[in-house]
Formats: structure tokens, sequence, C-alpha cells
């Protein structure tokens, strides 16, 4: 049986700090101490508890002696790790280096009462001036229903073993969040407006959760002009986001 426990905290494989070090990451998440910078983006963390990732534990001891599976990003800034996702979008669609020009959380509607944004692209990838064109990109984490990270911060402080303590709460997968719930109903609002901008729309999600909604097709479509949305499953084997699976699908055939 396994329990999700914590895969890297403030950017940290939680298997890789000593005690010591343990003990200040659960301070800071238990806001004892000023919250450290996270890696992914150069601005303090802002989520809650520092979790960047689970990943399942074997409950085959009272310590976690090794990695029991592939961590699942639950923050999406950790799938902002060095621009990795635009330089790959960039690549993909054509776009020169040189001439990327990314945006972070453009608006993208309004409302019609208060004329404030309702909603907004997390990030947009444009060419040079010369040949302006732009590609919408949403990046998703998974959800999670669980007990709550405290208590794992309270453990982690008060052990001093060698290796970190195994997983105290239950955590379940929270698919209708994280699937039906989030991306489908981004896609639906968003895909047919770029369409109509004779854009589309890039989505993000790790390999993990990309294999949790049946992973690549069976022959998946490279083909940009085949598609409405690009959708691109990054793998994450050793600490660093790298490429993975992407191909091409219509609206239609992304939200089913």
């Amino acid at each position: 049986m396994s329990r999700y426990g914590i895969a890297e905290w403030y950017g940290r494989d939680l298997l890789a700090p000593a005690p010591v070090e343990r003990h200040v990451l659960a301070a800071n998440a238990l806001g004892r101490r000023d919250v450290p910078s996270r890696p992914f983006r150069p601005i303090t963390c802002n989520k809650r508890r520092g979790v960047c990732s689970l990943r399942p534990c074997s409950e085959t001891a009272s310590s976690i002696a090794a990695a029991d599976g592939r961590p699942i990003t639950v923050c999406p800034n950790r799938l902002e790790q060095d621009s990795m996702l635009v330089r790959w979008l960039a690549n993909i669609i054509g776009f020169r280096p040189e001439g990327l020009q990314p945006a972070r959380e453009l608006p993208f509607m309004q409302s019609v009462e208060t004329r404030r944004p309702a909603g907004k692209i997390d990030l947009i990838n444009a060419a040079d001036r010369h040949e302006f064109r732009w590609f919408g990109l949403e990046m998703q984490a998974f959800y999670f229903s669980s007990d709550g990270m405290n208590m794992e911060s309270e453990s982690l402080q008060e052990d001093g073993g060698a290796r970190p303590p195994q997983p105290l709460g239950n955590r379940c997968a929270d698919w209708r969040s994280s699937r039906a719930k989030r991306p489908i109903s981004r896609l639906q609002v968003k895909g047919p407006a770029l369409r109509q901008w004779h854009s589309k729309i890039a989505v993000a999600v790790d390999t993990p959760f990309s294999d949790s909604m049946g992973g690549p097709s069976e022959t998946p479509e490279r083909d940009l002009d085949a598609g409405d949305v690009v959708s691109l499953a990054p793998e994450l084997p050793s600490g660093r986001l790298e490429c993975g699976h992407w191909e091409a699908l219509t609206l239609e055939d992304a939200c089913e």
C-alpha cells in the first residue's frame, strides 16, 4: 500500500536534505521562518506549505528509504523551471529563439458589469514584431483531496532520522478538479475564441497527469494545422523538467 507524500519541497527533493535542513524547510512551511525564494520563478514562493510535487511512498518502514514512484506536480510554478515549456513550445511552432516575447497572465475576458478582467491566459509566446504570431499556454497542476500538509511539516520538523518519516495524511487524487473542472472548462471557453482568432492554445500537464487521462493517442498528430490544441506532457525524471510527448489535437478530441 502507498501513501502520497512530499516529493519536492521549496524546490528540493525531500530525500536530499539532511535532518537539520529539513527542520529549516519545515519551519518555513509552518510560518516560523522567512519563506525562501523558489528556484522555478525568481520570486518568493506563494504556494502554501511550499510543496512542489507529491509521490507515492510504500509503507514498509517508519521512514522513506527511496522514491517509490514518479512525482506528480501539484504547483503550476513547478512547470516553469528554466522556461523549458516556453522554449519547447516555441520550437514546436517554429518561433525563432531570439524573437520570443513571453507574457504572463494576460487578461482574456472582461466583465460586462465591472470592466475588469474575468479570465487570463497563463503565458503567450509571440514572434518578433515583423511577424506577430502568438500561442496561448496553459499550465495545469494536479489536485489532491487530503488532510492538509500541516501535519507533514510538524512531523518533519520533529523527526531527527537520517531519512524523512513516512507521510501521515491520507491523500486521494481529485480527478474532477484536476481534469474535468479545470483544464477542460478552460479549453471550452478559450479554445473556440483562439480558433476564431486564427491562433491555438497549448495545454501542459506533467506525464503522470497526462497518463491518467489516457496518455498519448494511438496515432499522435504532429501537423499543427490539423488541430486546435497542442498537448504537452513534460517529464520530471530526475529533478529537472524535460521535454516529453506532444501532439496536436482538435478541440473536440482534446476535451474527450
